[in-house]
């Protein structure tokens, strides 16, 4: 270490400074600390198994030693992960990782290695996904939603299952409740949150909870299209009530009220907009009947949350849960085939259940490929 020293001396003195001393330097307890973040070369390397050919000395037969099985393919699991976690997490376009892993690893990769990549990292991961999707029908809160998704060019339904420690996407060809029934059961024992789309409606007449951040999308679109004074007032008490509801919501949130408290300070929020709702039930317009009837039908499902843990006022966490998948539509344009769709389900299944675990996406998808190889179970992705 070097010390820069500058010592004066007494004024007057032929000599005005003493010459630099490193030996005779004293620190004064002080440190100033600077680190830089760097990367060492990356190199990726090629692990060869030779397998020598043995002649048997009674028959006279050439035999070779099998490959071991965790070698099999042209790319290792941790590479075949980082592909995938690249197109997958990333979000990256099949060419963009192609030329990243040409000019950065060294590797050269087709675009149908790619495909092939995700083929098998998707049989990988089919027994912990296939336990995610059992494991549904016994959670006590579910949030769904669905979004437009393409197969080919094919309309397709992309759905979205959200528990509080895991989440199952599916591709479906419909968007009937029959996708419900397949994997929630035919009577879904527990709370099922979700918009009020008619076929979760058909669906499940048991406890739900209906999203107020759609109710308060369809009360602001009345609201701008039709200038008219009945209708104007009842748009305005309804999102007055609305937010009302909400600064007591997250005032429990933030945790400077108890449940009980907002259970009692929303029971005058809910008669008002149930009164609300009676009062216009007859309305001469359409879309306030419309909304008028949500009210006073769908009180108890808007309500649900106040005394129910675990349940929350919106479907925002299904929503945020499909936005990935939805800027990877825009980036592939959907898929090519019903193998395409399986992969797309369970890989983003498995990226977004390590998210909400805390688990790091990478070191896991190469540990199932790994065992994929070898013919053994993968690691669980079930909560513990």
């Amino acid at each position: 270490m070097r010390f820069g020293l500058c010592c004066h001396a007494n004024v007057g003195s032929a000599d005005m400074h003493c010459p630099q001393r490193p030996d005779k330097a004293q620190t004064d307890g002080t440190l100033r600390r600077h680190q830089v973040t760097e990367l060492p070369p990356i190199q990726a390397h090629i692990i060869e198994s030779q397998c020598p050919g043995v002649i048997c000395p009674e028959c006279g037969k050439s035999t070779k030693a099998a490959i071991p099985e965790e070698a099999s393919g042209q790319f290792g699991p941790e590479l075949t992960a980082l592909i995938v976690h690249l197109t997958v997490v990333c979000r990256m376009p099949r060419r963009v990782v192609e030329r990243l892993l040409e000019q950065v690893l060294g590797v050269e990769i087709s675009l149908g290695s790619t495909q092939k990549c995700w083929e098998e990292a998707s049989e990988a991961v089919a027994g912990p996904c296939l336990e995610l999707e059992q494991k549904l029908k016994a959670e006590p809160v579910i949030n769904a939603d669905e979004t437009g998704w393409r197969t080919n060019g094919d309309k397709r339904f992309l759905w979205v299952f959200l528990a509080a420690q895991y989440v199952v996407y599916t591709i479906e060809t419909t968007r009937s409740s029959a996708v419900l029934i397949r994997l929630l059961g035919a009577v879904f024992q527990g709370i099922l949150c979700s918009d009020r789309f008619s076929g979760y409606l058909k669906y499940h007449k048991g406890r739900a909870q209906s999203c107020w951040a759609h109710l308060k999308r369809n009360i602001l679109g009345v609201l701008e299209l039709t200038k008219n004074s009945e209708v104007e007032q009842f748009c305005r008490d309804a999102l007055a009530e609305h937010a009302r509801l909400f600064r007591l919501w997250h005032k429990f949130r933030d945790g400077r009220i108890d449940r009980s408290q907002l259970n009692l300070r929303s029971i005058p929020i809910e008669k008002r907009l149930f009164a609300l709702g009676e009062r216009h039930l007859d309305s001469s317009n359409r879309d306030v009947r419309n909304l008028a009837a949500v009210l006073l039908e769908h009180i108890p499902r808007l309500f649900l949350f106040v005394d129910q843990e675990g349940v929350e006022p919106t479907n925002n966490g299904a929503e945020r849960e499909l936005r990935p998948l939805v800027q990877a539509r825009k980036v592939s344009f959907g898929n090519r085939s019903a193998n395409g769709e399986l992969a797309t389900s369970r890989l983003f299944t498995v990226a977004e259940t390590c998210r909400l675990q805390g688990l790091d996406v990478l070191a896991y998808l190469s540990a199932p490929i790994t065992s994929y190889r070898r013919r053994q179970t993968p690691a669980s992705l079930l909560p513990r």
